[in-house]
């Protein structure tokens, strides 16, 4: 058995999300959880794909040629209807600062000012790829449905998750940790993946 699997990222928050899926699984109960953060020596990988799959494929086998451990990477992101699937793979650098949050919200809904709010139905998409040191590969895919709201709200979150209204009226941001788990896009793609991770880790 794999006593450790590293989470192609740095965010920390996706590392604790993965870690909380994990613990539901008993018989991945010896498998550490590490982010690449955690690792030394272990390059940034250039996100060049035009799909989720082919960006969270680049960081897996990237990571795993690195560190010769398993490796889960996912590439998520938010897809809204009347942009045409945009921002999409580049969810994260929509305003050209990569990870700036706020801009990047900031400029989504400018984008959308004149569109009628009951028009904004989005959802969020998350790939997962597991690659093994042998070069194993499983892949693994997760959604969530909902809107755009005008007004941001909820802490608890990251990215556009205080502006992506689910149907029972709460923001991504508004929901606890376990209940964001429970129905995320990647909470989602990661529980369709446990199957394979038992199967090649366990």
């Amino acid at each position: 058995m794999a006593d450790r699997l590293v989470l192609a990222t740095r965010n920390a928050g996706k590392v604790r999300e993965l870690r909380g899926l994990l613990s539901g699984a008993p018989e991945l109960a010896g498998v550490e959880v590490v982010g690449v953060g955690d690792l030394e020596g272990v390059p940034e990988v250039a996100e060049t794909g035009v799909t989720f799959e082919e960006n969270a494929r680049l960081k897996s086998q990237a990571v795993a040629r690195a560190t010769n451990l398993p490796v889960v990477a996912d590439d998520s992101g938010l897809v809204v209807d009347v942009l045409g699937a945009a921002p999409g793979v580049w969810s994260a650098m929509w305003s050209g600062r990569t990870g700036d949050d706020q801009a990047n919200i900031d400029l989504l809904q400018a984008q959308l000012g004149d569109v009628d709010e009951e028009r904004l139905t989005a959802f969020f998409t998350s790939t997962v790829v597991l690659t093994l040191p042998d070069g194993t590969e499983r892949v693994a895919t997760g959604r969530v449905d909902g809107r755009l709201t005008r007004q941001q709200r909820g802490s608890n979150g990251f990215g556009y998750d205080p502006i992506f209204q689910l149907p029972d009226g709460r923001t991504l941001a508004e929901l606890t940790d376990a209940e964001k788990n429970a129905i995320s896009h990647r909470g989602n793609a990661f529980r369709a993946l446990l199957p394979a991770l038992v199967e090649l880790l366990g």
